[in-house]
């Protein structure tokens, strides 16, 4: 692992950035453009920090940090994305926040972590791209199913017809929002279809019974094409379904449960893949009624979902498509 003499805590915002030298006690406030950067360079040179010796320490905004680290690829500066709620729990009992504090407590992280702390790779522009139309379509699938609610309300205390001017306009939002997801969905496809590496583990993951277009896609974004996440398992705990144990003492003794620190989107969509598991995956079925008497379907449903990441995992490690060996062996 390389070591760097140099790191920097930097707060990331929409049009500024704050930084935090730890080794100089020093703090730099600049808009988030390319102004910004050459007065980043500047400072940099003022402090006698080379460019190859330091590590840029931010937390992982899911956007607004992008600049920065195209700014980092192209100076061939490290970089690493860290969550923000990994570096507040870090911090203790802390009052008060504000930007340049903030800018302070990340460059505090990093000076404790330094051992652990290893660079973040290049965002794929793919990637992004691929999370921006996942995020579109969830906006566009939560605001049909606001719709829905709606219309059913009024049917239900109304007994409104299709006539009715709120049903009308809905029901046109409704048909309009369909017609967007459709295109999205035909953007992803066209996004893979660009890129064949993309492409080749999205093909893999598809053939695994339950895991359709979107938990492909999702698996995908959030692991930057198995990238970011190499094992399973962290996988799992990220998407929140491996349980972990709660006991302590003599006195405490609770059942093992997920955490709710975790991916929730992730989780929801994985809940549908399992649902289709059970009903179309033979095996999964029959796990499922030999366990209905002893667990509860909660649990059940929990360990398909993780079954599932095993597989999927397990496809892209191998290259190969699913075999269903149930099918083999019967």
């Amino acid at each position: 692992m390389q070591k760097f003499k140099n790191r920097i805590g930097i707060d990331v915002s929409k049009l500024t950035l704050d930084m935090h030298s730890a080794e100089h006690n020093k703090h730099l406030k600049i808009s988030n453009d390319s102004n910004g950067f050459k007065a980043l360079l500047k400072w940099l040179k003022e402090l006698n920090i080379e460019l190859h010796d330091v590590l840029f320490v931010m937390e992982f905004t899911g956007g607004y940090e992008y600049r920065l680290v195209q700014f980092c690829t192209a100076k061939q500066i490290a970089f690493c994305r860290i969550s923000g709620l990994a570096i507040k729990r870090s911090m203790g009992i802390t009052r008060g926040k504000n930007d340049k504090v903030d800018a302070f407590r990340i460059a505090q992280y990093a000076d404790e972590k330094q051992k652990t702390l290893e660079p973040s790779k290049p965002i794929n522009t793919s990637i992004l791209k691929l999370k921006e139309l996942l995020a579109l379509r969830k906006r566009l699938v939560r605001e049909n199913a606001g719709y829905l609610s709606t219309i059913k309300g009024r049917k239900d205390m109304y007994d409104a017809p299709k006539s009715d001017l709120h049903v009308k306009i809905l029901n046109s939002k409704l048909k309009e929002n369909k017609q967007y997801i459709i295109q999205i969905e035909e953007q992803i496809q066209s996004l893979f279809e660009a890129d064949d590496t993309l492409n080749n583990n999205y093909k893999l993951l598809l053939s695994i019974k339950g895991i359709g277009m979107v938990n492909a896609a999702m698996t995908i974004g959030y692991t930057e094409n198995f990238t970011s996440f190499i094992d399973a398992r962290k996988y799992a705990v990220y998407a929140g379904v491996v349980p972990f144990e709660y006991t302590s003492g003599t006195s405490i003794k609770g059942k093992k449960r997920v955490s709710q620190i975790a991916n929730k989107e992730l989780k929801q969509e994985l809940n549908q893949a399992a649902k289709s598991a059970i009903q179309w995956d033979e095996e999964m079925k029959q796990y499922a009624h030999r366990l209905i008497d002893k667990k509860h379907y909660r649990i059940i449903l929990n360990n398909v979902k993780f079954k599932l990441i095993l597989r999927m995992f397990a496809v892209v490690k191998k290259g190969e498509l699913y075999v269903d060996r149930y099918k083999l062996t019967a």
